[in-house]
């Protein structure tokens, strides 16, 4: 990524016009730097697997069992959580970009980056001017020189304007600026990964909530079941049909259900908590939507993003490669410092013994400045600073290349989740179906007296704790998905009038 870093100043007094001249003709030594390739693909398998992923993964009975298709190079809309087709889910997820303080905290960086490139721009690429007027009064002591005792008093009245210039023949300010333009793009990137992981989290912890009230009910549903099985066994104990083992047993069984609800309870509680400050409400706010599982659709197509847009979608694949440009830049501001510099200076002044006369002909001078610089001996410091500036770039360039592979592997890993995710929810509903198919079965016999009550309460005990892995298994599908488009990019780049990219096209590096 480049950027073009000068501008015409609004005025050109012609001593500068040949200055001027100079520093557009001159070379910028170092690297120009060039966007890494991405990564080769394997010709086998899947392009972030091994093996060949499915076109589709499994299905299963339920409105999350459906199967899911991938569909390769296709794109991700800038909302992509609306995939799940929940209004309130919608709702929060823009109430936290609009009121999150850690998306503010990274747009306002990113405004301190390009008012940065501002400065260091006026200071380094336009010449310095500074204008200074000045009144005296002295005395001078004519009895020194001869003269009467009592001496002369006068007032003297200056104006003077200097200019400086340091002509960028090497590039050296070129290079500076192309570091910090590339810092801005850094900080650009970091205000759409702040968007992307506040979105998915609140996604994340919306389901997470959806799944804790599923697995609390059910775990209710289940203590309830298990309460009347005891009750039934108390009542045979008191009569004698059953051993006073097998009350406590039962008992036991009860209270080891009993105390998984406190733990659910805190989790539900501290989800619901996470998920006020998100929106960047306080933990004790109410008017909070609550989620369920019904309530969220599980999204039936999933883009796979090709690798090639996979580097340019994630931004944290952007920013590292922006921090690999400013190492390069790095290397070119070490370079320039071997080279000589050249510095013009000029003053113009007037001086005149009445303020009135101050600016009238005969009252004018000026100078003219001219120096070059050349580093001749400093023991071997300045090529020390340009090797390390190119040992940070390949530093830089190692940790781009682990962003990648990183960036890869959560996308495989999701990817791979999803698939698996699918067998299991598979799996669980039919062990639900298998347990709800055995509780009809013993309830028919119970009516026809062929099997005791308590069989009918433990084949619906079982059939309970079926529903809790079930809910599990379909939170975990609606979570992965969620990781997969998150894993992905989510889409900011089809955001034009979204938050993040506001405040990214507000701060951007200035095009000069």
């Amino acid at each position: 990524m480049t950027h073009k870093i000068f501008r015409r100043p609004p005025w050109r007094p012609a001593p500068l016009a040949l200055v001027a001249a100079l520093a557009v003709a001159g070379c910028a030594v170092g690297p120009d730097f060039q966007s890494p390739a991405p990564p080769p693909v394997a010709e086998a398998g899947h392009p972030y697997t091994p093996a060949a992923m499915p076109a589709q993964t499994a299905s299963a009975p339920g409105g999350t069992g459906t199967p899911q298709v991938f569909v390769d190079g296709q794109d991700i809309p800038a909302a992509w959580w609306e995939a799940f087709h929940a209004p309130a889910l919608d709702e929060l997820v823009r109430a936290a970009i609009a009121h999150s303080p850690s998306l503010a905290a990274a747009q306002a960086t990113l405004r301190e980056a390009k008012e940065n490139y501002e400065a260091d721009y006026g200071n380094r690429m336009l010449p310095a001017v500074t204008g200074q007027v000045g009144g005296e009064r002295q005395k001078v002591a004519l009895g020194a020189i001869g003269g009467a005792p009592t001496g002369t008093t006068y007032n003297v009245f200056s104006a003077q304007v200097d200019v400086s210039y340091t002509v960028d023949l090497f590039g050296a300010n070129r290079r500076e600026l192309e570091s910090v333009a590339a810092q801005i793009d850094y900080q650009r990137f970091q205000v759409e990964a702040a968007y992307l992981s506040l979105s998915a989290n609140v996604v994340a912890t919306a389901i997470q909530e959806a799944a804790l009230r599923e697995q609390l009910q059910a775990t209710r549903d289940v203590v309830e079941a298990e309460q009347k099985s005891l009750d039934l066994i108390e009542r045979q104990a008191q009569l004698g049909a059953v051993a006073k083992s097998v009350v406590l047993q039962q008992r036991t069984l009860v209270a080891q259900t009993q105390a998984q609800l406190p733990a659910l309870d805190k989790q539900l509680a501290q989800t619901r908590h996470q998920l006020a400050v998100l929106v960047g409400r306080l933990p004790g706010d109410g008017g909070m939507p609550e989620f369920r599982l019904d309530g969220l659709t599980l999204p039936h197509e999933l883009p796979v993003s090709v690798p090639s847009a996979l580097v340019r979608q994630r931004p944290d694949v952007r920013a590292s490669e922006a921090l690999l440009h400013q190492a390069s830049a790095d290397i070119g501001v070490a370079t320039a410092a071997l080279y000589p510099q050249v510095t013009l200076s000029g003053a113009v002044d007037r001086q005149s013994l009445k303020l009135d006369k101050l600016f009238s002909m005969g009252t004018t001078g000026w100078s003219l400045l001219g120096g070059i610089a050349q580093p001749i001996f400093n023991g071997g410091a300045l090529h020390a600073k340009k090797r390390a500036a190119v040992a940070a770039y390949d530093a830089a360039n190692a940790q781009y290349q682990e962003t990648v592979l990183n960036a890869f592997l959560s996308v495989a890993n999701a990817l791979r989740a999803i698939d698996t995710d699918a067998e299991g929810l598979r799996a669980q509903a039919e062990a639900e179906s298998l347990a709800k198919d055995s509780l009809d079965l013993v309830e028919r016999q119970y009516r026809l007296g062929a099997v005791s009550y308590l069989a009918s309460l433990d084949a619906q005990r079982t059939w309970l704790q079926t529903r809790v892995a079930l809910a599990q298994a379909r939170a975990a599908r609606l979570a992965d998905t969620a990781v997969l488009f998150q894993a992905l990019g989510g889409g900011w780049w089809n955001a034009p009038d979204a938050v993040a990219s506001l405040g990214a096209d507000a701060a951007s590096a200035p095009t000069h």
